[in-house]
């Protein structure tokens, strides 16, 4: 708990920050746990951002983060991160067309 307030409090500091951008870019040569980090950092600055960091409790909002890191690094590790977007977006395109 203590560990998950640090770190909220850590983003709250650090999106204030020209600087953030270092701790949520990473290289193709890091660790999975610096992968990791630098998501949950970015995850975590968006919903401070856009409002919703304190929407929920803690715990789900723990939950979430992890689980959105976890689906982007497994698609990034399955080397379909950089085509997900084009497909989805294609998907939806041809099935707009198809209710036309």
């Amino acid at each position: 708990m203590k560990k998950y307030i640090i770190a909220l409090g850590l983003v709250a500091i650090l999106s204030g920050c020209a600087e953030f951008n270092k701790y949520i870019t990473v290289s193709s040569n890091a660790t999975p746990q610096e992968k990791f980090r630098a998501c949950a950092l970015s995850e975590a600055q968006s919903k401070l951002q856009n409002g919703t960091l304190f929407a929920q409790s803690m715990t789900a909002t723990k939950d979430e983060i992890v689980n959105t890191c976890i689906k982007k690094l497994a698609l990034e590790a399955a080397g379909i991160d950089s085509e997900a977007q084009s497909i989805t977006s294609n998907i939806i395109n041809s099935l707009q067309n198809l209710n036309k």
